[in-house]
């Protein structure tokens, strides 16, 4: 009861999280309106949510005082934010600046407004992953007593918050008796929408089950998916079978193919272990 206490409450923060930074990048754009395809287009790793730019953005700097900036000082203060991290601190100077120079101005009422829109954002922004962070080390401490702890973190990806997420929903694996029943009570199971002999492509899932559970299952599937080749090759074959939703849809059928291996490792008390064509190699 106390470790799914803490992995809900993370749940409701992260959700928080994600809508307090929507409404950021909402009203980042009244302010730079080609910052975010500016940045996407570098191909640097680089995002809006760098401390970086949001310091940078929420200074008492018009637009115009940045565009004017010396290319060198606004590089030199980039990297002053990320103790010399980033590794072409002009190259973003750059783009910060056409960014800048090509976003049309406000008034000086509005701009005003959203520069305290985003200052207050910016301060909720740090404090829910400030909080999320603590969340994660309260989860990190706490599921250690749990026994099945090493069975899900044993899969390269899970690491022990979304193994704790899993576990506390769960329960004990003997409640379901077999994956089936695991996978509809995280409401990974769709209706049969058919019409003669045509069946639909992009059936909706069946919207019930514990969200809780769901949520982790996906966001475990998701980071399973880059670290191991079977379930990389699953994703990228569900994602290429449909032009629509095709993230969404490839991500949620790769959620439902891992409960079988959850199911599995906690059923059977066992560790993962590679399938025998990777150990061969």
């Amino acid at each position: 009861m106390a470790l799914q206490r803490l992995t809900r409450t993370r749940y409701q923060i992260v959700r928080q999280l994600v809508e307090v930074k929507q409404h950021f990048i909402e009203n980042l754009s009244y302010k730079c309106n080609t910052l975010k395809k500016e940045l996407r287009e570098a191909e640097g790793s680089t995002t809006v949510f760098s401390a970086a730019i949001m310091d940078l953005f929420t200074q008492d700097l018009s637009l115009d005082d940045l565009a004017n900036l010396p290319l060198k000082d606004l590089a030199e203060w980039l990297q002053s934010k990320r103790r010399g991290r980033f590794k072409d601190p002009e190259g973003l100077a750059k783009t910060i600046q056409r960014a800048v120079r090509s976003s049309y101005r406000l008034d000086q009422v509005m701009s005003e407004s959203i520069d305290m829109i985003l200052g207050i954002l910016v301060r909720e922004i740090r404090s829910l992953e400030k909080a999320v962070k603590d969340c994660n080390q309260g989860i990190e401490d706490l599921v250690q007593t749990v026994p099945e702890y090493q069975c899900l973190t044993s899969i390269p990806g899970v690491g022990p918050v979304y193994a704790a997420g899993l576990l506390a929903e769960i329960g004990q694996i003997e409640r379901f008796p077999d994956q089936t029943s695991l996978a509809k009570y995280a409401g990974l199971t769709w209706p049969k929408h058919q019409s003669g002999r045509h069946e639909a492509e992009n059936t909706p899932l069946t919207k019930k089950g514990n969200r809780y559970f769901r949520y982790y299952l996906i966001e475990a599937a998701n980071s399973v998916s880059r670290h191991l080749p079977e379930y990389q090759a699953f994703y990228r074959k569900k994602y290429q079978e449909t032009p629509k939703h095709q993230h969404k849809r490839a991500l949620v059928l790769t959620a439902r193919k891992f409960v079988r291996l959850v199911d599995t490792l906690l059923r059977n008390h066992q560790l993962y272990t590679p399938p025998r064509s990777v150990i061969e190699k």
